[in-house]
């Protein structure tokens, strides 16, 4: 049974937040809270002067200080460390594969606003199955305008099978007991761009059409979650622009993505791409079929 949350560690500040946050999950979740730092040997390029031994040691030391500064903030939870050696990246999908989340820090653009993904966050989302979040600094549970109770923005498909996103945002705005906003963009089919008179009144029309459809998706899960406060934003453009927008003020955003291969490999969506790379808040990538 997956009853742990894991946090990728590297002594980053990014790593810390990311740490601290997910502490927070696991004590929400009432589960053990697991640190991993990968150590990948041999370097490469390789570093003069350093050796496995010195490589070993500054990974204890970042496991060790972020076990004892969460064992601080949180003496009640549980925690334990792991250090294994390959890719970090698959190194820290292999941990999640146990995991019920996992939680990996990521730098920040511009301030506070928006992700830098590097090669490691990205090659692990894709190479996972379990729920993935990404924090960085600023989103720091501890830090200035990270309040409890910050509504969830999640975006659905009305084209796919998202049980496991919604489950995910339900469950998380459930524990947190907090608002769940529900965003879906759509677009008129290209037929109409062919069309050299068209009537306005086919727009409302799809448009009130495509807000049955969502409310119809959600209605299951407002029987299974009557507790948690629901509201849905359906509109015509980009689902990506309009979550961004949503994630300022948000606690967390919540995005889907695929589990089919293309003939290029795995690869993120565009609005899971837009948010990763543009939310303004911690952001949950859930696989899905």
């Amino acid at each position: 049974m997956k009853n742990h949350v894991t946090a990728g560690v590297d002594g980053s500040p990014e790593s810390r937040a990311a740490a601290r946050w997910a502490a927070r999950e696991a004590v929400l979740r009432q589960v053990p809270l697991r640190l991993v730092h990968a150590v990948d040997w041999p370097l490469d390029p390789v570093v003069p002067g350093i050796g496995r031994q010195d490589v070993d040691r500054w990974a204890d030391q970042a496991l060790a200080e972020a076990a004892q500064e969460l064992h601080r903030r949180h003496p009640q939870l549980e925690v334990t460390t792991r250090c294994p050696t390959g890719r970090p990246a698959a190194a820290l999908a292999a941990e999640a594969a146990d995991a019920s989340l996992l939680v990996l820090g990521s730098r920040a653009l511009g301030g506070v606003v928006g992700f830098l993904i590097g090669s490691v966050a990205m090659s692990t989302v894709i190479a996972t199955d379990t729920p993935v979040v990404l924090v960085r600094v600023a989103d720091d549970p501890d830090g200035p305008g990270t309040g409890d109770g910050a509504e969830i923005v999640v975006g659905v498909d009305i084209h796919e099978a998202g049980d496991r996103v919604l489950a995910f945002a339900f469950e998380e705005a459930e524990r947190r007991g907090c608002p769940l906003r529900a965003v879906h963009g759509w677009k008129m089919p290209a037929a109409y761009t062919y069309v050299p008179f068209f009537d306005p009144e086919n727009e409302r029309d799809i448009g009130r059409s495509v807000a049955h459809m969502v409310d119809d998706m959600l209605l299951p899960w407002r029987h299974k979650f009557p507790e948690v406060e629901v509201t849905s934003n359906v509109f015509m453009g980009s689902a990506g622009e309009r979550l961004v927008h949503a994630s300022h003020g948000a606690g967390l955003v919540v995005v889907g993505r695929r589990l089919r291969r293309s003939p290029l490999g795995v690869h993120l969506g565009p609005v899971a791409h837009a948010v990763l790379h543009h939310a303004a808040a911690p952001v949950a990538v859930v696989a899905h079929g």
